[in-house]
């Protein structure tokens, strides 16, 4: 059945609704049937033209995640403790009188904001968060991203002089796919956008292998042709060793690439010292093992390294980060079909827009430091880990007020529960949630915006990670209960304006909008206000949807406002509800680089500079046991657990050890266990198993639910315990300021 013969209802009508799923990567073409203003069901869509027809559990609760009686649906304000619905107006009223006090008294340094990992999966939120990261004069703003993927931003910047320009993996073309730290069976794809991942992995199979090199057998290790189990910590090792080898045999082949290089020579002095046998102890992998993979990469004329999540939130995840694009490199396998690729969205984003003085990809950093603990800033960003030190420890620049948007950092972020501890010392805290959950339970005022299905979507940032070039629109599904409550893009400017002295309930939000507009026309060379009188008189006259059409009409396959008639514009698009797929990935370089000499930097000093930590490390004694982070395909950090359907079958939080580190502590299935760290305590239900490396333990992150005064029914019933308490905070990548949440060293004892 097409799209032609399909009869699609209206919004807020019952009927049939085509929707992309706005959960993770995938990014799944949904049909949803809507009966007596419920829905009634989700299938995949099989004529979705990126998906075709695949789905994940996830994707299916969208219904419940929709109707969960917990979820907030009106402006919440705290009075003596006791939370109370209001109207917008009171809301808004409440939050400036609680602002404006701290920054008439402390200024605008004592306020901050974090900002979750949602963003990226909101219509709203991914388009409009800048205006108030970037127009709001908040000097230091904290996001996840510096415990997940703050080293690829380092390696990409420093390398190609784009922060965000991550290649990806040519999954759907290679015949040789190696994937170190990461779980695509349980997330789906991360920094990785690609129509059932296991599907294709399982056709990379039928045409070649593929090898995951992880300490935990994981479900993708299930589906592949190899597993090398390898000691937390050590991929930049292994990875400095399959470079030894690719010089030391004469393996290297860049191919068309070698003129975009620079730092060939650099590399190979730099390997010389890194020898298969040298590392094989430490890593935990034979040195001819080692030499095999390389002489396999080398050999394999479509072959690709994807390293993801363990490879970056890691205490090396820099530079782990860096190699895996140098091997690739260095294998012939970059920037060619089958190798690893920059993806050409659609749509550009507003994140690619380079940092104000980085943008030949300068390593400028440590431009200003923490107060209390002197951690340097990266890529403007500094460890999240400071954010409960920053709050709690008085003098002057201490935080006073503190807006989340997103997000639950109680949960997800190092020593949360130090924040948790921390927050209710703040003078005012605002967040833009829809969930009384362990973060936001300690707010003063809770603005919500709409559900899902109540808003349209299209993927931004994430067409960025995509291995085909495509534009999916979906409309809402369900119209907002309460036509006059803002959407979300129209919050975030009202607290903008609120921060910058205008009272939140007078900010003029189509100024602000009109202006963050004229912006982005200008990154392309356009007039703002010649393209904003293009609008007068359509229903595109402001918020996101004049934003994304922009974004289509000035990217690679738009219509440039009529210089490329018949190009992409969001009516053409809205015209194609199944999606429109303009291929696979296609080489981009030299295109796709931002450096100043138009190169790509194979040996930045930067990273050169951490070598001898590395060194250190390969040397010292091992560790009894490590921790080391897991997902499951039925969660998403911290904000599915409230989702009945997903919450089914067995207990997830549970600790991983191998049957034989067990027998030696006295330890048996389902003990529970004590788990310690230099960070703190939990205790949990022990889980034995021969799928881990020896020596290394596993924990779920995002659980730790049942707190007072948090409406989360169905996680509160299964609370789990947060593995984040763990995380020491001085745990770091020392180059990114990412916390290294893998590798950590614990001891574990039995409960008496």
């Amino acid at each position: 059945m097409t799209e032609n013969t399909r009869q699609l209802a209206a919004v807020g009508e019952d009927g049939l609704h085509l929707y992309t799923c706005p959960l993770c990567e995938a990014m799944c073409g949904l049909e949803i049937r809507v009966e007596d203003g419920h829905v009634a069901g989700i299938r995949p869509n099989k004529d979705d033209a990126w998906s075709h027809g695949h789905i994940c559990p996830k994707g299916a609760s969208l219904g419940e995640l929709h109707e969960d009686p917990d979820r907030i649906r009106r402006p919440m304000i705290k009075v003596d403790g006791e939370w109370h619905e209001v109207d917008w107006d009171t809301a808004f009223r409440r939050c400036t009188e609680l602002l404006q006090p701290v920054i008439a008294e402390y200024g605008i340094s004592a306020v901050t904001a974090y900002t979750g990992n949602p963003l990226a999966h909101s219509f709203s939120l991914a388009r409009y968060s800048g205006i108030l990261l970037g127009l709001s004069g908040m000097p230091v703003t904290y996001s996840p991203g510096t415990v997940d993927q703050r080293p690829k931003n380092l390696s990409s910047h420093l390398m190609y002089g784009g922060w965000w320009s991550f290649p990806v993996p040519d999954i759907e073309r290679t015949d040789l796919l190696v994937v170190m730290g990461a779980n695509p069976a349980a997330s789906q794809g991360s920094l990785l956008a690609a129509p059932d991942v296991m599907g294709l992995i399982g056709a990379i199979r039928k045409r070649g292998r593929v090898i995951v090199i992880d300490p935990v057998k994981t479900a993708t290790v299930d589906r592949a042709d190899e597993w090398l189990p390898i000691t937390p910590g050590t991929d930049a090792a292994l990875l400095l060793a399959i470079s030894h080898t690719l010089f030391d045999e004469g393996l290297v082949n860049l191919g068309g690439l070698e003129p975009h290089l620079d730092g060939v020579d650099v590399v190979r002095d730099v390997v010389a010292d890194w020898s298969p046998e040298r590392v094989a102890d430490a890593t935990g992998i034979g040195a001819e093992r080692i030499r095999a993979l390389a002489r396999e990469l080398a050999g394999t004329p479509r072959a690709v390294v994807y390293g993801r999540i363990g490879t970056c939130n890691q205490e090396f995840g820099s530079l782990a980060s860096w190699l895996v694009d140098v091997v690739n490199i260095l294998t012939g396998h970059f920037d060619v079909p089958g190798g690893s690729m920059f993806p050409t969205p659609a749509a550009w984003s507003i994140t690619l827009q380079p940092l104000p003085g980085l943008e030949d990809g300068a390593p400028v950093f440590g431009r200003y430091r923490t107060r209390v603990r002197g951690a340097k800033e990266v890529l403007g960003q500094v460890p999240v880990s400071c954010l409960a030190e920053e709050i709690a420890t008085p003098g002057e620049g201490q935080i006073k007020a503190l807006i989340t948007v997103a997000g639950n950092p109680v949960l997800s972020t190092p020593a949360g529960h130090k924040l948790d501890e921390a927050l209710p010392s703040l003078a005012a805290m605002i967040s833009i949630d829809l969930w009384l959950n362990e973060t936001t339970r300690h707010a003063d005022v809770i603005l919500p915006g709409c559900s899902p299905l109540e808003q349209p979507h299209h993927d931004d940032l994430i067409l960025n990670f995509a291995i085909n070039s495509i534009a999916n629109y979906s409309p809402p599904v369900f119209a907002k209960p309460d036509p006059d409550a803002p959407d979300e893009w129209e919050i975030l400017i009202r607290l903008t304006g609120l921060c910058t002295g205008t009272p939140a309930e007078d900010v003029d939000v189509a100024a602000i909008d009109d202006g963050f507009f004229d912006y982005m026309c200008f990154t392309q060379g356009l007039d703002g206000a010649e393209i904003r009188a293009h609008y007068a008189g359509t229903d595109l006259t402001g918020g996101p949807e004049r934003t994304l059409d922009l974004t289509l009409r000035t990217g690679p396959f738009g219509d440039r406002y009529g210089q490329n008639p018949g190009g992409l514009t969001l009516e053409k698009l809205k015209a194609a509800p199944n999606g429109i797929n303009y291929g696979p990935m296609v080489p981009r370089i030299p295109e796709v680089l931002g450096t100043s000499d138009g190169k790509i930097r194979l040996a930045p000093a930067y990273l050169l500079d951490d070598l001898p930590r590395l060194a250190r490390r390969i040397i010292r004694e091992p560790d009894d046991l490590v921790l080391v982070s897991r997902r499951h395909l039925r969660s998403n950090n911290s904000w599915l657990h409230n989702v009945g359907p997903l919450m089914k079958g067995r207990d997830r939080c549970t600790l991983l050890m191998h049957k034989d580190d067990a027998a030696r502590r006295d330890l048996s299935d389902g003990d529970l266990v004590a788990v310690r760290s230099a960070g703190g305590c939990i205790k949990v239900p022990l889980e034995l198993t021969e799928a881990i490396k020896p020596g290394v333990v596993s924990m779920p992150h995002g659980w730790g639910h049942g707190k007072p005064g948090t409406r989360l029914t169905i996680a509160n019933a299964s609370p789990g315990v947060n593995t984040n308490v763990l995380s020491p905070p001085d745990f770091l990548d020392e180059p990114s300021g990412n916390g290294a949440l893998n590798g950590i060293p614990v001891e574990v004892t039995a409960v008496s």
